[in-house]
């Protein structure tokens, strides 16, 4: 049985509930199940984490990261799942990863751009999910092309096609599963930025924080987060190695 420190109770869990922040913007991670409910592999971490601690379970839905992220000053949730990302950081105390996806760009079938490198070009535009994980990334490192912003990531797809931008970017998988229904768009090979997921806890929570972490740890060495993926249609996804 593991030990539990009451500071780390106190972090993650006060008054005996965990309550976990759910994307439902990144559908490698969280999707509905037919009657509505929450699944995926982080839900199923925030299960296991609050079956762990012996507390309640809340989970506390959103469509959008950047709408997790927002919430943190509310106190809305007490553990999250987010990309790793500098800016986060600075209110953020984050796990290791547990998984590793691919940002990459939507395009039009007959489009002239071949590669993720071919994107930033002055004139160019790309819808983007505001706040996400890859807007942040493309905010710091585009130099020429311009980021029109969608409320969520799967918004950005509608901004791309409505506006006729020259790109969407995002996850890969949801923007496969796109391309693979819409015949007139494809998804680019490569990544501009392999996005590291992993799960967040407030600042100064540091007890919580490294339960967390280690938590993450054991059910990453378990085989916890790949069978989890596999039984969510993610086998596709990569599992973040040990650190």
């Amino acid at each position: 049985m593991t030990f539990l420190d009451r500071a780390v109770l106190q972090d993650l869990a006060p008054e005996g509930v965990l309550r976990a922040a759910i994307n439902f913007g990144n559908p490698v991670l969280a999707q509905k199940g037919s009657d509505g409910s929450p699944q995926g592999v982080s839900v199923a971490l925030a299960k296991a984490l609050s079956e762990e601690l012996n507390v309640r379970l809340e989970m506390v839905t959103f469509d959008a990261a950047g709408k997790v992220f927002a919430a943190l000053e509310e106190g809305v949730w007490n553990v999250a799942f987010l990309a790793i990302e500098p800016v986060r950081q600075e209110q953020i105390l984050f796990s290791e990863p547990y998984v590793i996806i691919e940002g990459t760009y939507l395009v039009a079938t007959d489009s002239m751009y071949k590669h993720v490198q071919d994107l930033d070009q002055s004139g160019l535009r790309i819808a983007v999910g505001r706040g996400a994980a890859y807007d942040l990334f493309l905010s710091r490192t585009l130099k020429h092309a311009q980021l029109e912003r969608a409320t969520t990531s799967a918004e950005a797809v509608d901004l791309y096609i409505e506006h006729s931008l020259d790109a969407a970017a995002g996850v890969r998988q949801p923007l496969e599963e796109f391309a693979a229904s819409n015949p007139a768009y494809r998804v680019l090979e490569g990544a501009f930025t392999s996005i590291r997921q992993a799960m967040a806890v407030p600042r100064p929570r540091e007890a919580g924080a490294a339960y967390v972490n280690n938590f993450i740890k054991r059910k990453k060495n378990e085989g916890f987060v790949r069978a989890t993926l596999n039984d969510n249609d993610q086998a596709d996804v990569t599992v973040a190695p040990i650190v």
